[in-house]
């Protein structure tokens, strides 16, 4: 490990050496000893049309010629402009309204405080958010609440608000008891807010996909009973979309295969191509006209030194452009079914599952599931070793390639991971 850096995720006692990347192009990343290693999982999720894309690096370099950055507050550009009318063009009719910050967790974030004050600004005292067991939303005080409490979160127990939590209803390829699992949780969110009309602010979930949480899987039907729940009772629903958004679960968002409209949308990762740290958050112009008044209290008082950037929301343009025009998200779901039905009687692995462009899967061992279990070091290890970036999360192992890998390309992670299960 370098002297002056400090990796995140990282225990670093017992940490390996980072691995040095010199280069990356399309699917593909070079090491410093040169060395070729397909990437599985998008770098972190973001690169969704992989590494160095030219139309991307190109209006990168054009904006950076005529304005790199300006101040957010009191003026505008054409790139933020350009950017939201694109996002609010692909997002359910009712979200209309972009909100620019920097990273998920501070998507997240904004969403919540949007609309907690939502309610302030109605002269409603909503002080409780509905929240999923597994969930991950982001490592800021706000994201960290609403999330599962675990190793990433322990330490700062005494310092996060309190949420209420439902089970996840996650599901697999041949779950018989998948129905039952999502009647269950609705007639517990209906008691919920039966019982407290007044209590809550809104109801945030990850769509379809947890991921850091375990690449856990819903329905869309279960997405559909929540949204219906959500509007006979009149609270917010809320989705962190900053993972799952940007053709990731086979259509541009996951509330679009879902068919549900938010009422807030938390989006990041994806949104530049992984080229600069961008995010959006979107509500619906019901929650926006609260706050357009006068009185200073209504006001949203939130905002970044880099909020709209014109560097990134010029590369979020130029990666929409790429998106649209090739939509080369949707060739994947029917590839890992395909090669899904290879493994699926190996007796080490169990629970596969898919939704659009993310296939996952959990490895048996005699350890507990979950983050720290000991499998993740030795696959991401021999991953490597064999050509292909693999980041377990725990004991569950995970694809999400970026959208230009090839077919054949994909059936080698597979192949790999076979191997390495082996």
């Amino acid at each position: 490990m370098h002297k002056n850096l400090w990796h995140p995720f990282t225990i670093l006692k017992d940490a390996p050496d980072p691995i040095k990347v010199n280069s990356g192009k399309g699917s593909w990343l070079t090491l410093e000893d040169g060395t070729e290693v397909l990437d599985a999982i998008s770098s972190w999720w973001v690169n969704i049309h992989g590494h160095s894309h030219p139309e991307v690096a190109d209006a990168i370099y054009e904006q950076a010629k005529t304005l790199e950055h300006v101040i957010f507050a009191g003026f505008t550009h054409d790139p933020a402009e350009q950017l939201a009318e694109m996002l609010v063009e692909k997002l359910p009719k009712n979200l209309n309204r972009v909100f620019y910050s920097d990273n998920g967790s501070t998507a997240v974030e904004v969403g919540m405080k949007m609309a907690y004050q939502f309610w302030k600004n109605k002269g409603e005292d909503r002080t409780t958010f509905i929240c999923f067991e597994g969930a991950y939303h982001g490592d800021t005080f706000g994201a960290m609440s609403a999330g599962e409490r675990s190793v990433f979160t322990d330490v700062f127990k005494d310092l996060l608000f309190d949420v209420d939590v439902l089970p996840f209803p996650e599901t697999w390829i041949g779950d018989k008891e998948r129905g039952q699992k999502e009647d269950e949780v609705i007639d517990k969110l209906e008691d919920l807010l039966s019982s407290n009309p007044d209590k809550y602010a809104g109801i945030l979930m990850e769509p379809l996909v947890q991921g850091a949480g375990g690449m856990r899987m819903c329905s869309a039907e279960f997405m559909q009973k929540l949204h219906w729940v959500n509007r006979q009772f009149g609270v917010l629903l809320i989705l962190d979309e900053v993972m799952t958004g940007f053709g990731r679960t086979g259509d541009y968002f996951a509330c679009q295969r879902a068919q549900v409209e938010p009422d807030i949308i938390c989006l990041s990762k994806g949104i530049t191509g992984g080229f600069m740290p961008l995010a959006a958050t979107v509500c619906s112009d019901e929650i926006f006209q609260t706050f357009n008044s006068t009185d200073p209290m209504k006001t949203f008082w939130h905002g970044h030194s880099y909020t709209a950037n014109p560097l990134g929301c010029a590369a979020g343009v130029a990666s929409m452009k790429v998106l649209e025009r090739e939509e080369a998200f949707k060739k994947f779901e029917n590839i890992h079914y395909s090669e899904i039905e290879k493994l699926k009687s190996h007796p080490k692995l169990e629970h596969f599952r898919i939704t659009g462009t993310i296939a996952a899967m959990d490895i048996k061992n005699e350890e507990e599931g979950g983050y720290l279990n000991s499998v993740a070091k030795d696959i991401k290890k021999k991953s490597v070793d064999c050509g292909v970036l693999l980041r377990p999360l725990g004991n569950v192992l995970y694809m999400m390639p970026p959208y230009c890998t090839t077919e054949e390309e994909l059936r080698k992670i597979y192949q790999t991971i076979s191997d390495i299960v082996e």
